[in-house]
């Protein structure tokens, strides 16, 4: 093949059409049984995305944007994963697409200048370029707890969930991390259970969807020139919400009535844009106590118990986790059979046959939910087996962290490509905007290796390190890192900490143009 390219969510799909489009031999690699990435796995109850329907979609094709009718502002699990198998059925994408194939080593052989993907039955195949569509949030992260497999219940982990559903009726039900998943699904899980324990390490700032039908008359208007409005969207920092502008104010420096009216007005309209209220919550530690203080008293207003709200404030920088998007999650705690247990200094201690032990006490529970997360970012990445030149494997590379150049490329990894790795803006963005970004930069570069007689493309070692360099400079000047986040790998025990994404959609946007303006700086291409 021309291209071997493994995973087949919304990256995957799409750098499947777009090699067709360029005349290149592509075949897709997927562990699953059928499209959709994250949105085939994350089926637990109040999956949703926290990006509106109409901008979390694709745009490479008009007809596909005129066609598709979202029923909601945020779209749920099961209407994203509709709506990738239409693009699969709709672009015949399937015929190029191996289902419940678990690729187990990608080599690269130096005489020969191609990779060979080997898949656990055996097969393998080789191409000239790889390209990893695996996702930033696609390898579940799955903590072991002392005496866990004495549990004589049911665990189950929201990254993996089961596809026929789990039945909470009657049961009584641990949810073990309060990060998105955890807070998306705990709501619905607590109108179906008898009880609900949520077992809480770090409190996340959360703020409402305030989730509603989509109104025709809006989709209507942004349908007659969805053009404009999607090139409104591809110049904020996020590349999303180009119709809600960030102010111009400084929170540090208004009034406190100021504050209350901007952030309030945010808070009813709901979602990640919260923050874009004043123009410095995440770069200026004053203005970001004013906003993280008020959205504590906020906390505090909603659920009735003091101690669980105080509980549910968390004491960090607002934003230096990612925002979740919520529908009822304070709310949830005044419900007669919720209860929450704080383990920031009493940690779990160990399961029972029947339960879950803190600081003494035993908590019965018939079935445990992880909300755990992910190995975000490089935890799909290294589990591909990956091996470059001079025989140096991916996870040697990185063994201090995911260097890279553009979030793209690696050196010592020609011909290799990845698409929202870290180094690029990625998670901190609207990820389908990023993906178009990245699949048709590689599609355009692996043509013009071929238009002009080039058979390899590798990043410099030098250009590589400028770029690591960059990312972290520009990290630096915000708030991002002065959290333990999953953004820099703190979920993960012995992990590297790096801040791995790279905020500003626009400017890396010119970044990479002046790379392939410039004949590919940073690049060595081989005759």
């Amino acid at each position: 093949m021309d291209v071997v390219i493994v995973g087949a969510g919304f990256a995957g799909m799409y750098m499947l059409h777009s090699c067709r489009q360029a005349g290149l031999s592509a075949i897709v690699y997927e562990r699953g049984g059928g499209v959709g990435g994250t949105w085939y796995w994350n089926r637990y109850p109040g999956a949703r995305c926290d990006v509106p329907s109409l901008e979390y979609s694709y745009q490479f094709s008009e007809d596909l944007q005129q066609e598709w009718e979202w029923t909601e502002k945020y779209a749920t699990q099961p209407e994203i994963l509709r709506y990738a198998e239409h693009v699969a059925d709709r672009f015949d994408l399937k015929r190029d697409i191996r289902f419940d194939a678990l690729v187990t080593s990608i080599t690269y052989d130096e005489t020969t200048n191609l990779w060979t993907t080997t898949l656990k039955d055996g097969e393998q195949t080789t191409s000239r370029f790889i390209v990893a569509a695996v996702g930033c949030l696609s390898s579940a992260n799955r903590p072991r707890f002392t005496g866990d497999e004495t549990f004589s219940g049911r665990i189950v982990h929201t990254g993996e969930w089961p596809h026929e559903g789990v039945d909470f009726t009657g049961k009584r039900v641990a949810v073990i991390g309060t990060g998105s998943s955890g807070i998306q699904a705990i709501p619905i899980i607590a109108e179906q259970c008898d009880h609900l324990t949520v077992f809480q390490r770090t409190a996340s700032f959360t703020i409402p969807a305030h989730n509603a039908p989509l109104d025709p008359q809006y989709v209507r208007s942004v349908k007659s020139d969805y053009s404009t409005f999607r090139a409104k969207n591809m110049l904020t920092r996020a590349a999303l919400g180009g119709d809600t502008p960030t102010g111009t104010s400084s929170a540090s420096e208004v009034s406190d009535e100021e504050l209350d009216r901007v952030l309030s007005e945010r808070w009813a309209k709901g979602g990640l844009l919260f923050l874009g209220g004043f123009n410095d919550s995440m770069v200026n530690k004053a203005s970001n106590d004013r906003v993280a203080n008020w959205v504590r008293d906020k906390i505090s207003s909603i659920v009735r118990d003091p101690q669980t709200a105080e509980l549910l404030q968390p004491e960090t920088v607002i934003g230096c986790k990612r925002l979740v998007v919520d529908s009822g999650y304070y709310e949830t705690f005044n419900r007669p059979n919720v209860s929450l247990v704080d383990l920031s200094e009493r940690p779990i201690e160990r399961f029972t046959p029947h339960g879950i032990v803190v600081d003494g006490a035993e908590h019965p529970v018939d079935i445990v939910v992880l909300a755990t997360g992910f190995d975000a970012m490089t935890g799909s990445l290294l589990k591909l087996g990956i091996t470059g030149r001079n025989g140096v494997s991916l996870a040697d590379a990185w063994n201090a962290g995911p260097v890279n150049y553009l979030g793209l490329t690696v050196h010592g990894f020609p011909n290799f490509f990845m698409i929202t790795g870290p180094g690029s803006p990625s998670v901190l963005t609207n990820v389908l905007v990023s993906i178009q970004h990245h699949v048709e930069w590689i599609t355009s570069t692996i043509s013009h290796l071929d238009a002009h007689g080039h058979h390899k493309i590798e990043a410099t070692k030098d250009a590589q390190d400028s770029w690591v360099a960059h990312v972290n400079g520009v990290a630096s000047m915000t708030l991002f890192p002065t959290c333990n986040s999953w953004y820099l790998g703190a979920n993960i025990p012995g992990k590297p900490r790096i801040f791995m994404p790279l905020p500003g959609f626009p400017d890396y946007v010119s970044r990479v143009s002046r790379v392939t303006e410039n004949h590919y700086d940073g690049f060595a291409l081989t005759p």
